[in-house]
């Protein structure tokens, strides 16, 4: 039986060995993981998003390596997941650095001035257990790149009412937050519950506060988009 629910059912997909969905439930509320579509896509270019990257770049909660994949190509790139079934098929799929390593331990993992930029795309920014959380993670991020360096992040936004519709969504009373909360199933075991702040631009603005980050562009969904999205997209740059 799998310990790790979510990074087996992917592993298994990628082998051709799954046969059974992987499921995400929030309480009697539950949707299948669409893993081909979210996981296993071919990167497409994106200028606006590749303006924003250099290496060596990090990419965090790099999933099954899409992103790393492209980017290796070019320059120094550093894939990290916190499942070591991700870490092994990143690795398969020809990611030359796959690395285990959470998002939110960076000092753990790497020296200061490692990076020139890094991104997370996936909304999994959002997994900070707190402001002070996101703070935290902000000062991380500061200390393992350079001073030149350029971060894109990715996150739900619980400013606007479309948002609501998204699967798992908690309200929140506190303006500009809000949860989502879900586990993943597959093959008999239960994943850790996930428990997602969902935090606005403005309140992204406000966490930057005493790092050396400023957020030096944002937009809902893509900014070359005219799409109506429940996400933003926001470049951090240094000060």
């Amino acid at each position: 039986m799998p310990s790790d629910p979510f990074g087996h059912a992917i592993r298994d997909h990628y082998l051709g060995e799954r046969d059974e969905p992987l499921i995400d439930r929030d309480g009697d509320e539950t949707r299948e993981h669409a893993i081909e579509e979210w996981y296993f896509g071919e990167y497409q270019r994106d200028e606006w998003f590749e303006s924003w990257i250099d290496g060596p770049v990090l990419d965090m909660g790099a999933g099954v390596g899409r992103d790393s994949l492209y980017f290796q190509d070019q320059f120094e790139t550093v894939a990290i997941e916190v499942s070591d079934t991700l870490v092994e098929t990143m690795r398969d799929r020809g990611v030359r650095d796959a690395r285990r390593a959470d998002m939110f331990s960076l000092r753990e993992h790497f020296e200061r001035d490692r990076f020139r930029s890094a991104f997370a795309l996936g909304t999994q920014v959002q997994l900070a257990e707190s402001m002070d959380g996101l703070r935290t993670f902000l000062g991380d991020l500061a200390y393992v790149t350079t001073a030149d360096a350029s971060v894109v992040l990715h996150g739900y936004a619980p400013e606007l009412e479309r948002t609501k519709d998204i699967f798992a969504y908690r309200e929140d009373p506190t303006p500009g937050m809000a949860y989502r909360v879900f586990h993943c199933e597959y093959d008999g075991a239960i994943g850790r519950t996930l428990v997602f702040r969902l935090f606005s631009l403005d309140r992204l603005r406000a966490a930057t506060i005493g790092t050396p980050w400023d957020v030096a562009e944002a937009s809902y969904g893509h900014p070359d988009s005219d799409d109506e999205s429940n996400t933003w997209l926001a470049a951090l740059t240094k000060q």
